[in-house]
């Protein structure tokens, strides 16, 4: 099987779109994605891009992505944020995981970020064990906070 890493385009965002709500079925939470594929395609390739994402793929298709932005941290600068990582399924243990985060690190260290930021939820023992691979800083101390779009717009 030979895989081929590239830049995302405007056309697989619709597979890439698949490929949000598989994580967010496997994170238990698949009623959260709520983005559409216009809005999706707009933050991706539209006038002001917000993201940009790696995918993996084979003469059958893409079966893995890596989306990302850049965030800025007053404490360290600029770092490169891992929104969504995700091989599907049926390919996972292929060794596609490892070569699209291994991209992604690439890139941080092309942009020359001065880190890499990303979660990882509390249950997924696979995913924390592949990063502790890396040897990567496994924080118990944040808490995520956030507001849905519904209650950013009260009162």
């Amino acid at each position: 099987m030979e895989i081929n890493l590239r830049f995302a385009e405007k056309a697989d965002c619709p597979r890439l779109l698949e490929l949000i709500h598989e994580l967010a079925l496997f994170e238990k939470a698949p009623q959260e994605v709520t983005v559409t594929l216009e809005e999706f395609q707009d933050a991706g390739f539209g006038k002001d891009p917000v993201w940009k994402a790696f995918v993996a793929e084979d003469e059958d298709g893409i079966h893995g992505m890596a989306l990302y932005y850049v965030r800025y941290s007053t404490w360290k600068g600029k770092r490169l944020y891992l929104e969504d990582f995700l091989v599907t399924e049926s390919k996972r243990g292929t060794g596609i995981g490892k070569l699209l985060f291994e991209r992604v690190i690439e890139e941080a260290r092309t942009q020359k970020f001065n880190g890499m930021n990303w979660q990882v939820l509390d249950w997924n023992e696979p995913a924390i064990r592949f990063y502790k691979k890396y040897q990567a800083d496994l924080e118990a101390d944040w808490l995520n906070a956030s507001f849905t779009k519904s209650k950013l717009y009260e009162n």
